[in-house]
């Protein structure tokens, strides 16, 4: 009787007609969607207040371009100065020395908690706190002095602000992508009679790489942007080479157009570069 009751079963299976799950309100979102695309395509093509030829006439423009590569290698320096700081806080965290601990979540905390506008605002006035830099005994003769506006020119500020600011973050990636590695491999390579230099380079510093990788690549798409901030510093940036324009000829809209169409492009293709970079460094895991 049950070989019977499942024959049929069987066969009633078979006979079913498969009914896929309706989705009503998906077509609704798509037509949302594509009402709101075709209303931002219409604005974007009809609107002459963007100006588009300004745009096309400007995108290749000499002080354009300049104002990108200053913004380019800004960036870049800033991430070295961050990248080296961040690893000097990181080793100065997981010191077993109370001071070298307290110094560094001192640090930490202060550039966290502070915006980094400011910070870029401190550093371009400096001088009027230290109108002269020196060094020397304390509370005794100078030894060497300097003009602080010699010293700290718009360029060194905009390093300085957005460098030392970038240490903390970074400094606390790269002591979580420390931390991340399980204690127990060290310990055991250390049985094997494995040096400590030998042990961060082939055991801590490849699993480390896979936690710091991604949260860098993020911070150095976003110090590429920040670099807009130094403006305020009359630095002259892709921002402020357009700022300057458009304070000559008064077409203000285009020219900001122009700077975040580069401003994408360059974060596009680091992002492009991220994922490789991503990819490389997570070789050997789990799908």
């Amino acid at each position: 009787m049950t070989a019977a009751i499942l024959a049929a079963s069987s066969d009633d299976v078979e006979t079913l007609q498969v009914v896929r799950l309706r989705h009503p309100w998906r077509w609704v979102s798509y037509a949302v969607v594509a009402v709101l695309v075709a209303m931002l395509v219409s604005s974007l093509l009809t609107n002459q207040n963007y100006g588009w030829p300004v745009v096309a006439e400007y995108f290749f423009s000499s002080r354009i371009l300049r104002g990108l590569l200053a913004t380019l290698w800004l960036t870049a320096l800033a991430m070295l100065v961050g990248v080296v700081l961040g690893v000097v806080l990181a080793v100065m965290r997981l010191s077993r020395n109370p001071m070298l601990r307290s110094v560094s979540t001192a640090y930490i905390w202060f550039f966290r908690g502070t915006p980094v506008f400011v910070q870029l605002l401190f550093w371009g006035y400096i001088s009027a706190l230290y109108p002269r830099l020196s060094l020397g005994v304390p509370f005794g003769p100078e030894l060497v002095a300097f003009d602080t506006n010699l010293l700290i020119t718009p360029v060194a500020a905009a390093i300085l602000g957005l460098g030392l600011n970038e240490g903390a973050y970074m400094g606390e990636i790269v002591r979580a992508g420390v931390e991340a590695v399980d204690k127990g491999q060290v310990e055991a390579s250390q049985a094997l009679g494995m040096r400590r230099t030998r042990i961060l380079r082939r055991i801590v510093l490849p699993q480390a790489m896979r936690v710091i990788v991604p949260p860098m690549a993020n911070n150095t798409i976003s110090m590429l942007k920040s670099t807009s901030l130094v403006s305020v510093l009359a630095f002259p940036e892709l921002l402020y080479s357009a700022q300057l324009i458009y304070s000559e000829n008064f077409l203000t809209v285009p020219l900001l157009i122009t700077a975040s169409i580069w401003y994408l492009l360059v974060t596009s293709v680091l992002t492009v570069g991220q994922h490789y970079v991503e990819r490389y460094f997570g070789r050997g895991t789990a799908a």
